[in-house]
């Protein structure tokens, strides 16, 4: 009986947001859904983490409920020594618990999250790797450096690279997504931190995916995060350094694909900035290779975030 209602909660509450509020009012039932997290059949508990992963994708209740009820931590309880499925479940709902605005993301750090997800990104279950991946990928965004720092080296890079090559396309996007969230600009330093311990490995890694037979939408995510690398101060020389890379960017810039023309519009903006130090060097650089030509060529677009990109990188030239 119990397995049944939490089943049917789970699946009338996957979309509907008024839903998943009389649901979680409904009196006892938190406490309920808690106590067969740990106690419950292996079957009751399947079915209460599916109604709590369903329940999870509401931002109020990740805020309020989740909290109060400390959820995470016989969900955390779950994620060793369960079986496949409810491990599986059980991971995607942490995705959602790691999310900026849930209270429980600092807990569930604190907790060994980070060594526990980076083992399910070696599992052969490819919804295992997809939901250690996603995790860690949550957890790194807005993230403090030493939480990125731990991430990357619990990691490892030989594994990173067995991420960007897995057969799953939904693995390589999340794991070039940890890449972009372990370099965004909350701090520059934050940027010229990680390429000075990993700007190689993490280099090579995003000329594999821009030399790969890849679709446009993960070539864009490598490209975006290039434009990351380009907005630090110490890391853009990993690019200008590169003149492979830097080709690389230039033929993009022409690609037919208008995404991936705009990241790397984006990326040449970031590196001629004119109030970084440096930035003069940089602009005679490029008008060698050509982009000055290249971005007045681009003027011509029909599109309109293109020529606002292309628009603003052309007013950094001195």
């Amino acid at each position: 009986m119990v397995y049944a209602a939490f089943l049917a909660y789970a699946s009338i509450s996957a979309n509907d947001e008024d839903i998943r509020k009389k649901i979680i009012e409904t009196e006892g039932l938190m406490d309920t859904l808690v106590t067969c997290l740990a106690n419950g059949s292996m079957k009751v508990c399947l079915a209460s983490v599916r109604c709590l992963h369903s329940l999870s994708r509401s931002v109020q209740q990740l805020r309020t409920s989740f909290q109060d009820h400390s959820v995470w931590k016989p969900l955390m309880k779950l994620l060793y020594n369960s079986p496949e499925d409810i491990l599986t479940a059980a991971s995607s709902t942490l995705c959602n618990l790691l999310l900026e605005f849930s209270p429980s993301k600092e807990p569930i750090m604190e907790s060994g999250a980070v060594e526990m997800l980076c083992s399910l990104t070696r599992r052969d279950n490819p919804a295992l790797r997809l939901n250690g991946i996603w995790a860690l990928m949550n957890m790194a965004f807005q993230a403090e450096q030493k939480v990125k720092s731990s991430i990357l080296v619990a990691l490892g890079t030989d594994q990173l690279f067995r991420l960007l090559a897995d057969p799953d396309v939904n693995v390589l996007m999340k794991t070039l997504g940890l890449l972009r969230n372990l370099l965004t600009t909350k701090s520059v330093g934050h940027i010229d931190f990680i390429m000075g311990v990993h700007g190689k490995q993490i280099m090579q890694a995003i000329i594999l995916i821009l030399e790969g037979d890849h679709s446009p939408e993960v070539k864009e995510q490598a490209l975006c995060i290039l434009a990351n690398v380009a907005d630090g101060d110490a890391a853009k020389e990993f690019i200008m350094s590169n003149e492979d890379v830097l080709k690389k960017i230039t033929s993009y810039m022409v690609h037919s694909n208008v995404k991936l023309q705009i990241a790397a519009t984006f990326c040449i903006s970031n590196l001629i900035w004119n109030e970084k130090e440096g930035a003069y060097e940089r602009q005679l650089r490029l008008k060698e290779l050509g982009v000055q030509k290249l971005l007045q060529q681009l003027l011509g677009t029909s599109d309109p975030v293109l020529f606002d990109k292309v628009k603003k990188a052309l007013q950094q030239f001195s």
